[in-house]
Order: C-alpha cells, then sequence, then structure tokens
C-alpha cells in the first residue's frame, strides 16, 4: 500500500489528489489498522498533547475500528432519508474497548464518540465486543443506546454523515449550529474545524 497506494482524500479536496504532506496529515496520530478509503475525520484534530491533558483531568479513552467505504461519500439522492441505506463497512471493537464502554455506562460516564464512524460502530456493537460488516444507517428519528456526546465536523449537505448528525442533535439544532457556522466561517469538510455536541 506505501508503494504503490495514495491517500485517499475525499473528491471535494483538491480532486482527491493528495499531495505528499497529506500523508501523514490526512491520518490520525492513533491509527493503526489499514483498510479505510478516509480518515476518520474527526480524529484528526487529537494530538498526543490533547490526549495528555484530557488523561490529566481523568478523562478515559478506548479505541474502535472501523474501516471507512467509499459509500461515506455517496450522496443522499432520495427525497425520503428513510429510504437512504449507507454501504455496510467492516469494523470491529475489541472485548477490551467493549468493557471500557461498559464501565464508563455503569458510573455514570459519558460515552463521547469523535466522529460519525466510531458512532456507527458503537451503535452497532451495542456495548459488547463485535467484528463484522455494519450496515446500520443512523438518521432521524434514531434511539442511541450507547454514545451520550459527539465530537464531529461539519458535513457536506445530502450526506450520510449529516444525516447522522442531525440523529443525534436533532434537525433545529443542527440548522442553528450550521447558521453560527457560516456566519463565523468555520472550515467545512475534512480539513475543517469540528463541534462537541452534547
Amino acid at each position: 500500500m506505501a508503494s504503490y497506494g495514495r491517500t485517499p482524500l475525499p473528491p471535494y479536496i483538491r480532486k482527491g489528489r493528495g499531495a505528499e504532506s497529506d500523508r501523514e496529515r490526512y491520518q490520525t496520530v492513533y491509527a493503526r489498522p489499514l483498510g479505510a478509503v478516509a480518515a476518520p475525520t474527526a480524529g484528526l484534530h487529537f494530538t498526543p498533547h490533547l490526549f495528555d491533558a484530557l488523561a490529566e483531568r481523568g478523562i478515559e479513552r478506548t479505541f474502535v475500528t472501523l474501516h471507512i467505504g467509499a459509500g461515506t461519500f455517496q450522496p443522499v439522492a432520495v427525497e425520503d432519508v428513510t429510504q437512504h441505506q449507507v454501504q455496510s463497512e467492516w469494523g470491529e471493537e475489541s472485548a477490551a474497548a467493549a468493557q471500557a464502554v461498559v464501565e464508563c455506562k455503569q458510573r455514570g460516564g459519558r460515552v463521547v464518540a469523535v466522529g460519525t464512524t466510531s458512532t456507527r460502530l458503537l451503535e452497532t456493537a451495542a456495548l459488547a465486543p463485535w467484528s463484522g460488516w455494519t450496515d446500520l444507517t443512523i438518521r432521524p428519528p434514531f434511539t442511541f443506546k450507547v454514545v451520550d456526546a459527539l465530537v464531529t465536523n461539519f458535513h457536506l449537505p445530502r450526506s450520510s454523515l449529516l444525516l447522522l448528525t442531525a440523529a443525534f442533535a436533532g434537525l433545529e439544532t443542527m440548522h442553528a449550529a450550521y447558521r453560527i457556522a457560516v456566519e463565523n466561517e468555520y472550515r467545512f469538510y475534512s480539513y475543517g474545524d469540528a463541534m462537541l455536541i452534547l
């Protein structure tokens, strides 16, 4: 992959053509297994320094894997969003990660998913170790069983990522947040700004 592959930038960044700097820049500091066609971009905001600062405040973390597929860039092409289906993606939540999430919930903590990708995996696994293909499509209305808060970037209109975010925050809240983002010239999409939805 390193010899013949190229950085899988989304089509709206330089028409998908990555520069040499994107090899490191378009990747999270915690990525391990190969397989995704895109970086989980909410995770791009996290650095070793930020992880240290969170740990100093007693905020624990665990990691899951969901290999983002090309379907993440497929726009919602139907008017009735209940008819939109996100393509299947492979993921895994280890026994240790599942146990960490369960223990967080048991002590009354909040599970904060970093990104729509992690949210999809956590809601698929539903507090248990899990490995396989998920075809879970999260859109309004949706009852979240695991995720209590969400860090996510500002997404493209008519995207499944925006559907998931709207299912989490509610349509009115999302309209208000995006209005503020546009007024304040926040950066959207993969290399853009992020928001925390509580």
